[in-house]
């Protein structure tokens, strides 16, 4: 009955996630709403047409900055959370919200799905421009009204290893150019020589201070994400295979092994184990009785023994089983939040991918070499088949499955093989155009 009740509590909270998210998001909404009102005679929060100083501009756009932040992941949080609800026979729990409006007075009525959000869409639309970490390229809904065009994100010059970011987004469409897939005539380092001294005597440029304040800040911002985003791709998909294990599959599982008392060993491996487990176990009893470590035994006694030690192996290889079970559709739940972190964060991917590429592409040629070096000789080196078959081997158990030597011996020889020859090709076509001289440190440190 407990159990029972935790499902429905659980099915319940589920249930009610959407409408939460959603006016979750509605009352940051309310709140940006409430500041252009309050101290913008109901304009965007900005320095336009108002006497505060820039200290209190300031303040005013990182609330309404951490307000957008919470509409995006809010509204993420409703998609996703509805998507969900379209595989269950639970109907999401209308709720009744309390609206606050600008002016901070409570409001009465009851707003449906489609008035919050047109209310959210009218707010997140005046600061699209104003703050390009919450465009619409953020906001799903909004992506059709969002227009970058030729926006360039630029990485420091002070490197030839180091890549451009060329984003031209046109409609629903992202175009991606990075230096791995353009090359040039004349050399890179030679043209963006001749760009900063163009740009140095150009009256009309920024000036340097300016121009390094807002790389430090592009940096910062893209850092600050990029740390986020790994963190939350590592922690999610471990905190819902540990969730969906422990409350929603282990449950069933143990109520079918319970119901089903022959069912002891999923696989023949794990009988295997275990009845050699029981004949050590037999053995180690006579040899300590023979060398004087025990007293002698007899043969009842010898069985009585074994018995108790059966019913121990039973209740462990019954616990692996229902483990190794619940591992599988645990394993197939957190591919799914992967998968839906992944569909939903397009655009920190591409931040992900500029940062790493960044610091991948600005590491010293020695560094470079000793990496590539190290990374072949782990997986595709002389002695990787006794990793790979520990690997292997470990899968095999999570999921409960039986050791296949022959798939194992045919994994080893064909997938490290395919892996050297990528690697073999992405120096050859990127490294070798991107930085010849971490080709030419590797190849003589590999000799």
């Amino acid at each position: 009955m407990k159990l029972q009740d935790i499902v429905n509590s659980v099915r319940q909270w589920l249930s009610a996630t959407p409408e939460r998210a959603l006016d979750a998001a509605y009352r940051a909404a309310i709140k940006i709403k409430a500041l252009e009102d309050n101290h913008f005679n109901g304009r965007k929060v900005s320095s336009e047409g108002v006497n505060y100083s820039q200290s209190v501009i300031k303040v005013f756009r990182g609330d309404v900055n951490n307000y957008l932040n919470t509409i995006k992941i809010r509204l993420t949080e409703f998609k996703a959370s509805r998507a969900l609800l379209i595989f269950s026979d639970t109907k999401p729990q209308p709720t009744t919200t309390v609206i606050e409006s600008a002016n901070g007075l409570a409001d009465d009525r009851d707003l449906t799905t489609i008035e919050k959000l047109n209310f959210i869409d009218g707010v997140i639309t005046k600061y699209q421009n104003e703050y390009p970490e919450n465009t619409a390229a953020n906001f799903p809904e909004k992506r059709n009204n969002a227009e970058l065009n030729g926006k360039i994100i630029d990485q420091d010059n002070n490197k030839s290893q180091k890549k451009q970011l060329i984003i031209a987004q046109n409609g629903n469409e992202t175009n991606i150019e990075t230096i791995t897939n353009k090359t040039s005539v004349l050399p890179r380092s030679f043209m963006r020589t001749i760009s900063r001294i163009k740009q140095e005597i150009d009256p009309k440029s920024e000036t340097t201070e300016e121009e390094v304040l807002r790389k430090f800040r592009r940096s910062r911002n893209k850092t600050a994400i990029s740390v986020r985003f790994l963190l939350i791709l590592i922690i999610v998909p471990l905190f819902t295979h540990q969730f969906t294990k422990t409350f929603l599959i282990s449950p069933f599982v143990e109520k079918y092994f319970s119901n089903h008392e022959s069912v002891i060993f999923i696989n023949k491996d794990l009988e295997e184990e275990a009845f050699m487990e029981l004949h050590h176990y037999e053995e180690n009893i006579h040899f300590k009785s023979l060398i004087g470590l025990a007293p002698p035994i007899s043969n009842e006694e010898v069985e009585k023994e074994l018995r108790l030690k059966a019913k121990e192996l039973k209740t462990e290889y019954r616990h692996q089983g229902i483990d190794a079970v619940g591992n599988v559709f645990a394993d197939f739940f957190s591919l799914l939040a992967f998968a839906g972190i992944i569909f939903f964060c397009k655009k920190e991917i591409l931040i992900i991918k500029s940062f790493l590429d960044e610091i991948i592409y600005g590491l010293s040629d020695s560094a470079k070499a000793f990496l590539i070096i190290l990374l072949t000789d782990m997986f595709v080196g002389y002695h990787s088949p006794h990793g790979w078959e520990i690997i292997l081997e470990g899968i095999a158990r999570h999921l409960g499955l039986p050791e296949n030597r022959d798939f194992n011996f045919l994994f080893i020889a064909t997938f490290p093989v395919i892996l050297d020859t990528v690697l073999k090709y992405w120096i050859f076509r990127y490294l070798n155009r991107i930085s010849p001289s971490s080709v030419a440190t590797y190849k003589n440190m590999n000799e």
